[in-house]
């Protein structure tokens, strides 16, 4: 399951595309744009900040932009992001020390079957792809 902060996440991608705009968007505009509470939403744009996802400004004239065009954004790199691994089970994480259960586990092939699911469905669908 995804918390808000993933989907919020992923809704703030979507209105800066939707801008279509060059220029810093305010913060206080999306978050009346997505009823959204700005202090909520403050947490979140850090992260996409500091993931390089998107550039802010402070002062006038500031808030937030996209850092590259949105058919070069994936859904999965904005979800791993806010939420962390999309792997099901621990022992998928990239992170992860290899299993010592590995070679007898008999779930893991399904653990595996459904993670690349996962990834290959977020990572197929680009933020573009959301703009309708």
């Amino acid at each position: 399951m995804f918390s808000t902060k993933g989907r919020y996440a992923l809704r703030v991608m979507i209105d800066l595309a939707q801008q279509q705009s060059d220029s810093y968007i305010p913060l206080k505009d999306i978050a009346n744009r997505q009823n959204i509470s700005k202090k909520y939403l403050e947490a979140i744009v850090k992260t996409l900040v500091q993931g390089g996802l998107v550039a802010g400004m402070s002062g006038k004239g500031g808030g937030y932009k996209l850092t590259k065009k949105p058919d070069e954004y994936s859904v999965g790199e904005i979800i791993e992001l806010m939420e962390g691994s999309l792997a099901p089970v621990a022992c998928l994480d990239a992170c992860a020390k290899e299993c010592e259960r590995k070679d007898i586990c008999n779930t893991l092939p399904i653990w595996t079957e459904f993670y690349m699911l996962e990834k290959d469905f977020f990572y197929g669908k680009k933020l573009s792809d959301l703009l309708k």
